[in-house]
């Protein structure tokens, strides 16, 4: 009857150990049949029997080994409870120790890849690297603690003291520099360079993260850009987000590049489509007017009658922002903020630093519809004030007529009255 003994580090103290050996030394019996098998240490190799091309130096390194062929174990309990693994190389105090069936893994360490059974392809070098892991496959892992957690993540590269410790079964990450990726869980896809970079990513996938602390607080969220130092370090669980430079905003969907703020040049022309960028380095697309960016929506009425307030001037950039000294026209910042605060856009300071002139041209264009139909009004009345002279003129040539018509009819009546009285005179001058 053969004995497999669990060597795993820290769980067996050294007197159990030792006398698990000697019970399981007692029943071990020694197989036939070794080809090309070199064995120095304490029960090595004991089980074998069509195993191939073994080496085994240290204390019970392959230990339960019985066909596994091109192992080499070196370290006491190296590959002890390996049965038909082939491939594997491991050095080191208990490393590899748990592996079975598993083939072509290397591990190089005290601990490394000691629980692995069944995973392929796996390296370790360093303290407890790869650990925990059981059935992950293709994974490297080099830094104490590397991978230490990992259980069945596959395609993982751990490079660096602690780099994606915590991982259990995320897959196709590429972790380089100490600490970077430790806290990452299940998050797959990411591509890591940098101490502490990613350090608190659990889930998150396929982030992006080149520098020391990089996208350094971001947990949950995925497809994040975060180049440079602390770069996207306000990222938490936001997605595709791009920082380069700079610590960015936990918002998703956008872009922000340090350095371009405080870069100030003179506008040559106006792009309907040009980028954006506010103080806080976040990059956009400008001029979008369309309903659906936008709510509150109401007329602008009075609020255009600021502009009368404002004092154009005319002025030229100093030359280390334009080296043509062309004369400009526009405003003050700081004297359009004492007038209107919102048309001003303001530095990380707060302080006053540009004019909104795209809400200045939208006021303009407030004070001229109001101009416009203050004039069709005055147009109207003057239309109205036509009219009603027009109809009055009339009324009035008609009573002109009607007052002839009766000026001749009091001439005719004026005639007969001369003519009766006449009359009546010359009958009174005549009796009989």
């Amino acid at each position: 009857m053969k004995h497999t003994i669990p060597f795993h580090h820290g769980l067996i103290p050294l007197a159990v150990r030792s006398a698990a050996l000697v019970l399981a030394l007692a029943s071990a019996t020694v197989a036939s049949a070794q080809t090309n098998n070199t064995k120095t240490g304490f029960n090595a190799l004991i089980h074998i029997t069509t195993g191939d091309d073994n080496t085994a130096t240290g204390s019970l390194s392959l230990h339960d080994n019985t066909t596994g062929s091109l192992n080499t174990a070196s370290g006491a309990g190296a590959l002890v409870s390996n049965l038909t693994g082939s491939g594997n190389t491991a050095v080191g105090f208990s490393a590899l120790s748990a592996n079975t069936t598993a083939n072509d893994n290397t591990a190089i360490g005290r601990a490394a890849l000691e629980n692995n059974t069944t995973g392929d392809e796996n390296t370790a070098i360093g303290e407890q690297a790869l650990l925990s892991n059981d059935a992950g496959i293709r994974n490297t892992a080099t830094g104490r603690f590397a991978l230490r957690d990992n259980d069945t993540g596959f395609n993982n590269t751990a490079n660096g003291s602690h780099a994606l410790e915590s991982n259990t079964a995320g897959g196709n990450n590429t972790a380089a520099g100490a600490y970077a990726l430790q806290s990452n869980t299940s998050g797959g896809s990411n591509t890591v360079n940098g101490v502490n970079a990613l350090v608190d990513n659990t889930t998150g996938s396929s982030n992006t993260a080149i520098g020391f602390g990089a996208l350094g607080n971001n947990t949950t969220g995925s497809s994040n850009v975060g180049l440079g130092l602390a770069a996207g370090q306000n990222v938490s669980n936001a997605t595709n987000v791009i920082a380069i430079g700079t610590s960015g905003q936990n918002v998703s969907n956008s872009c922000y590049i340090g350095q371009i703020y405080s870069n100030v040049q003179p506008e040559v022309g106006i792009d309907p489509d040009r980028v954006t960028i506010t103080s806080a380095g976040r990059l956009g697309r400008g001029n979008v007017s369309s309903r659906p960016y936008k709510h509150d929506i109401k007329p602008m009425e009075k609020a255009s009658e600021a502009l009368y307030a404002l004092k154009p001037v005319s002025f030229r950039y100093h030359k280390e922002y334009d080296a043509s000294q062309t004369i400009a026209f526009g405003l003050i910042a700081e004297e359009v903020a004492e007038v209107y605060p919102d048309l001003v856009g303001r530095n990380r300071e707060g302080q006053p630093e540009s004019v909104r002139y795209e809400q200045i041209n939208a006021m303009l264009l407030n004070e001229f519809l109001k101009e416009h139909r203050r004039g069709e009004e005055q147009d109207c009345k003057i239309q109205e004030q036509d009219t009603t002279i027009a109809e009055l003129r009339s009324e009035i040539r008609n009573l002109a007529a009607t007052v002839n018509e009766q000026a001749s009819e009091l001439r005719k009546v004026s005639a007969q009255l001369q003519i009766s009285n006449a009359a009546t005179h010359v009958v009174s001058t005549n009796p009989r």
